[in-house]
């Protein structure tokens, strides 16, 4: 059964509420494991990683009990360290090399590869706005570094079918993969997909000892690619009534939250700016998925155009936000979002060293 994502406030705490992390460092590898599907309301910002880790440890859990499923809370902070700190949409240690393209192969895009458990999982992102970490990580390696196309490209093209899409997480990963952002390039034989897709596919291009693999020639299954070109549909603007003697809470694709000064009096925008979608286009599903996500926010109105249109054409005073790495232009009142450690700032070149200051500070 397809996974749906619901978007009623009180059902995703629900979710919270229902994590096993035990199970979940058990069987988080496994295509059908047990991980949350909580990845696209972090995205979005309904919930953060602190809430979730939180929640989890009021159950009387200990850090180190669960440290696999904190670890990958803090992959998620980690990322967005880095964004703050570092241009994601370069190679951040290491040019990627070799590149024969910097487009995508069209088999991927058509999820015809011959790989099934990656074409499954292709298809099910389409369906459903979802892919299993590890299926990402097997698509992104058949496309750096087998197809030895470059990054950027395919990382926009799964960004833009992702209900969970973070162009930080994403970037940096993709980057991963294909060694432009770790020390060595990430491969995965037939043998190892089969295992966490439970598939049971003999004598593809992926069949290989990883010696070998390692040096292949780009198969003629991925040989053909085209370029990227999403389409993007952007609702219109209704008629705000606003209120200019207010404050003004500015929510966007990445600030969604509920809670959010929820008892304050203003006014309450979801600003959606053609530009930012321009460079970082997403799909009419994910479009839909934070329309009915913003419904939990009461009072909340959409504004499509830019920030600074916004606040000239409605005389905007007071006007707060949550900082964000793709906010365009924004000026007025700052605020933090919501960290596992806070304290724990600026760039590491390695989410281990991330790890260990974090550890630190959970530890005391």
């Amino acid at each position: 059964m397809e996974h749906i994502f619901e978007t009623d406030y009180n059902r995703i705490l629900e979710k919270i509420d229902q994590i096993d992390p035990i199970n979940y460092a058990k069987t988080r590898n496994n295509a059908d494991g047990a991980v949350t599907y909580l990845s696209p309301y972090i995205s979005r910002g309904v919930i953060s990683t602190k809430e979730i880790l939180n929640s989890v440890l009021k159950k009387r859990y200990s850090i180190k009990e669960i440290e696999p499923f904190v670890k990958e809370l803090c992959w998620r902070d980690y990322f967005q360290r880095v964004a703050q700190a570092k241009d994601v949409n370069t190679d951040l240690k290491n040019i990627q090399y070799p590149v024969s393209n910097y487009s995508i192969p069209s088999n991927i895009v058509k999820g015809a590869t011959g790989i099934k458990g990656v074409d499954n999982a292709i298809a099910k992102l389409y369906k459903t706005g979802y892919m299993h970490n590890h299926c990402r990580m097997y698509t992104a390696m058949m496309v750096c570094n087998i197809a030895q196309s470059y990054w950027h490209q395919p990382a926009k093209w799964m960004y833009y079918h992702l209900l969970d899409g973070d162009w930080a997480s994403n970037a940096c990963s993709w980057q991963w993969v294909a060694g432009a952002n770790s020390q060595k390039k990430y491969y995965a034989n037939q043998e190892n997909i089969n295992k966490y897709t439970k598939s049971n596919q003999e004598n593809t291009f992926l069949d290989l000892p990883y010696e070998i693999i390692e040096k292949i020639e780009i198969p003629d299954q991925l040989k053909e690619t085209e370029n990227f070109s999403p389409a993007l549909e952007l609702p219109a603007t209704s008629d705000l009534q606003i209120n200019s003697e207010l404050p003004t809470w500015i929510y966007n694709y990445y600030n969604l939250d509920p809670l959010w000064h929820k008892d304050k009096i203003g006014n309450r925008i979801l600003l959606l700016d053609p530009a930012l979608f321009a460079k970082y286009p997403v799909s009419k599903i994910s479009i839909d998925f934070i329309l009915k996500l913003s419904k939990n926010i009461y009072g909340i109105q959409l504004y499509t155009g830019s920030f600074d249109s916004l606040v000239k054409h409605y005389n905007l005073k007071n006007i707060c936000y949550k900082e964000h790495p793709l906010n365009i232009d924004y000026y007025g009142t700052i605020e933090n979002r919501d960290w596992i450690s806070e304290q724990v700032t600026g760039y590491y070149p390695s989410f281990f060293a991330y790890w260990k200051k974090v550890e630190k500070k959970l530890l005391k």
